[in-house]
């Protein structure tokens, strides 16, 4: 029998239609929206962290793909228990550093090895990805202290053990604060005070469209919240998205990095 896929994952969405299973694709969330000409017609379950369960019972997948950051673990638990005599196959994943997208496509390869295509492809994404990650390691990076922003009022950044930071650590950048969130929870994407001393010493703000879209009216507001840095739109896409997208994060990662924290703040 073909699968029937839903994902619940934006990443993971993306990533399957890139292994050539998105006509498997039976569900989806409101937040998986690449790539468009894909997805579009593919129904909604609801949101990351408030799945429709009932909606999706009755479009009764064959697997359904989760991640430990985006999704509630009592989700997939509802899912496993809760869907009768045909229980799905739950397929989590966690990507917490740029190298875990090899484990990815391998993870996906093996779950689908039997669909059309799908082992060449897997070949190639990690193909792609591995020449990516070469590229980035082979240049020599300024290092720099980074506060990567996320959200506003309150400021919420990234721990050290997320994709985020742990990518952009591939370009000498080290996020603050020097925190560990742990595998799951809200410890991974700490709130700030706004007063902490080390602010001052930061060299460069990354203000991300996502989750909360950062825009040009916001720049001279993280421009006083650290006085020294270079604050400058990022595409938080590029640089949260893992799968398939993880090679051109590395290479908009090395764009990036190319240019000086010593410039001031752009609008």
């Amino acid at each position: 029998m073909a699968p029937r896929i839903a994902s619940l994952v934006p990443s993971a969405t993306e990533t399957l239609v890139a292994l050539g299973l998105g006509e498997r694709l039976v569900a989806r969330t409101g937040f998986c929206i690449h790539p468009a000409e894909a997805v579009g017609h593919i129904p909604k379950v609801g949101g990351t962290k408030d799945v429709n369960l009932d909606k999706l019972r009755k479009i009764a997948p064959t697997h359904v793909v989760v991640n430990v950051d985006e999704n509630r673990r009592e989700t997939a638990e509802a899912i496993l228990q809760g869907f009768g005599q045909f229980v799905p196959e739950v397929i989590v994943t966690h990507p917490s550093r740029p190298e875990d997208n090899l484990a990815l496509f391998e993870q996906l390869r093996a779950a689908f090895a039997d669909q059309p295509g799908v082992n060449a492809r897997a070949a190639a994404l990690s193909t792609e990805f591995t020449a990516a990650l070469q590229r980035c390691r082979r240049e020599a990076h300024r290092e720099e202290k980074v506060l990567y922003l996320i959200w506003r009022q309150p400021w919420m950044t990234v721990a050290r053990d997320t994709y985020i930071s742990t990518l952009l650590a591939e370009a000498g950048w080290q996020t603050w604060p020097g925190v560990l969130g742990g595998e799951h929870g809200a410890g991974r994407y700490p709130a700030l005070a706004g007063d902490e001393a080390w602010l001052h010493d930061i060299d460069r703000v990354l203000l991300s469209s996502e989750p909360y879209r950062f825009d040009s009216t916001h720049v001279a507001e993280a421009q006083a919240l650290c006085p020294q840095a270079r604050v400058q739109l990022v595409d938080g896409e590029l640089l949260s998205w893992w799968g398939s997208r993880g090679a051109a994060g590395l290479d908009y990662l090395r764009e990036l990095s190319a240019t000086s924290p010593r410039d001031r703040a752009e609008a």
